[in-house]
């Protein structure tokens, strides 16, 4: 037993119910850290034993195939159970199952209805999901205005995400006037942020700018977190606009 946690052998539903809360806390992140198959049996005895973070976990374990075999449709069980109390994350999880058909069939209407409660929630990505849906019409009638108010209220709370599409409102003009100025602002926040669209619009002004330097220095950070689809979409773009021969691995 570590500070009155119990300890990961004896570790089962009826011993979490009687374990400090912050204990658990601590020993479920410390078994987390342990060999994948040992942190899973652990984890599926927090969830049993009703602990919302150890469902919420576990089923994302489920739809990774971390630990245990890759089952979805048992991860959104899992989901269910950690949103009866209204979790925010565990509700824009049953979003996401319900948009890209893991453990579900694929459902944009029912994807839009988790998000939006978990954005009600005060989730900063329920908040982004659900202005996305709005915003492009993913299962629910386009409302752009009502969009980019859950996209500032996702803003607010630092999520990069959101400041970046809040950029390409401006650049847009979605709801409010074309203003590339105001854009290239939202860029800079969800780029220093750590977005690497944010990042690389970023980047993609200053060329218009003429500022050759500072999109180099937006570009070079890029690569850092940004995903292979999009690297090879916007090395597309750049040997067009800027260097026929630019390649990511040469050039930041």
């Amino acid at each position: 037993m570590r500070n009155g946690a119990p300890s990961a052998v004896a570790l089962d539903s009826h011993a979490i119910n009687r374990a400090d809360p912050a204990a658990l806390a601590a020993e479920l992140q410390r078994i987390l850290a342990g060999p994948p198959e040992q942190a899973a049996a652990t984890l599926k005895a927090a969830a049993e034993g009703g602990v919302v973070q150890a469902q919420l976990v576990y089923g994302q374990w489920l739809l990774d195939g971390r630990g245990v075999d890759c089952d979805p449709a048992q991860a959104v069980q899992w989901f269910e159970h950690a949103s009866r109390d209204g979790d925010p994350m565990a509700l824009n999880m049953l979003g996401q199952c319900h948009a890209h058909g893991w453990g579900v069939p694929r459902n944009a209407f029912m994807a839009a209805y988790w998000f939006r409660l978990a954005a009600i929630g005060g989730l900063d990505w329920g908040m982004y999901n659900y202005a996305t849906a709005l915003s492009l019409g993913q299962g629910i009638a386009i409302d752009r205005g009502a969009a980019l108010d859950w996209f500032r209220k996702a803003a607010a709370l630092g999520h990069a995400k959101s400041m970046n599409m809040i950029g390409s409102f401006h650049e847009d003009g979605w709801v409010v006037d074309r203003d590339e100025g105001r854009a290239l602002d939202w860029y800079r926040q969800a780029g220093a942020a750590g977005d690497f669209r944010g990042q690389f619009n970023c980047a993609r002004l200053m060329l218009a700018l003429g500022d050759t330097e500072t999109a180099l220095a937006w570009l070079r950070k890029v690569p850092e977190t940004a995903t292979p689809a999009f690297l090879d979409k916007a090395g597309a773009w750049l040997r067009t606009h800027l260097d026929p021969g630019w390649n990511w691995t040469s050039s930041c």
